[in-house]
């Protein structure tokens, strides 16, 4: 990717040094979308603890409990500034980009997001942000919460490394706000409750249409070159890590179509490729797709 370091952003909360104390464990997390990095995260805690997680955040089992790793951590933030500095480039390139396509095509004003930075565990409207869970929009403050320790697992334990592979995660995350912008993501909560048999479907499609809206980012970051071809094969990579049959596959050693929230590893990649082909919002109607 071609980008430039040293951006601010107004819609950034740095809460590294704030986060990860006593009492932030447990809490839940109604109406919160686990993210592409919680399915990663999940995947290989399962492999960890030889349990099948995904069931704990299903509503299963009791959630996982934050590690207090402490407060402040000035060498740990100097190794980090390159990828806050990346993460700030991408996030305001992703809002410019939804300030402009939003209108444009669906006729309504976009309204800025706020992207949290934390370690190990921080509160948010939706309940407690926890590593364990990995990135993820929280539609209550219309905010995203990421710890950049996902990074890493990303590039080295799912072989998805790359810049464009951390902007997809983040370009996902953002589509679940312009969701919400939109009423989808309300009217998929409501359906979700009234008909919980179809719950798991419904989820499916909510995130695959939010792969969508990442492609139609990534369509419009390669038209003023700052996304190339290779770029794309890297976010090609990071949707094929995180479908629900991989994970499923290597966390319990078998796949159960019932139980997805995410789609597969092809489906993740063929939403992605139709977002990213001409870069319109129409195509990303996963709803009334087969």
């Amino acid at each position: 990717m071609e980008w430039t370091p040293g951006n601010s952003s107004p819609d950034l909360e740095d809460r590294r040094d704030d986060s990860g104390g006593p009492g932030f464990g447990g809490g839940g997390f109604g109406g919160v979308h686990i993210g592409i990095g919680g399915a990663i995260i999940l995947g290989l805690l399962s492999l960890v603890f030889h349990q099948n997680l995904f069931r704990v955040f299903s509503g299963a089992g009791p959630a996982p409990v934050a590690v207090n790793r402490g407060a402040r951590n000035a060498e740990l933030d100097q190794r980090e500034k390159r990828e806050v500095d990346f993460v700030t480039f991408v996030l305001n390139d992703v809002q410019n980009t939804w300030s402009k396509v939003l209108p444009q095509q669906r006729g309504i004003p976009y309204r800025h997001a706020k992207l949290v930075l934390y370690r190990d565990a921080y509160p948010s409207a939706c309940g407690t942000a926890q590593t364990a869970v990995g990135p993820f929009y929280c539609p209550g403050d219309e905010k995203v919460y990421l710890d950049l320790g996902f990074f890493n697992e990303l590039r080295t334990r799912f072989g998805a490394p790359g810049e464009f592979a951390q902007a997809y995660v983040i370009a996902h995350e953002f589509g679940h706000h312009i969701q919400k912008l939109t009423g989808v993501e309300g009217r998929v909560h409501r359906l979700q409750e009234q008909r919980p048999d179809e719950a798991n479907p419904l989820s499916v499609r909510l995130e695959l249409q939010a792969d969508c809206y990442a492609g139609v980012w990534g369509y419009s970051a390669e038209q003023r070159g700052i996304v190339h071809r290779e770029d794309v094969r890297e976010g090609l990579r990071a949707a094929a890590a995180v479908g629900d049959d991989r994970l499923q596959r290597e966390s319990q050693g078998y796949v159960n179509p019932d139980s997805f929230t995410h789609g597969t590893s092809a489906q993740r990649m063929h939403w992605f490729e139709a977002g990213l082909a001409h870069g319109q919002m129409s195509d990303c109607n996963t709803y009334r797709a087969r």
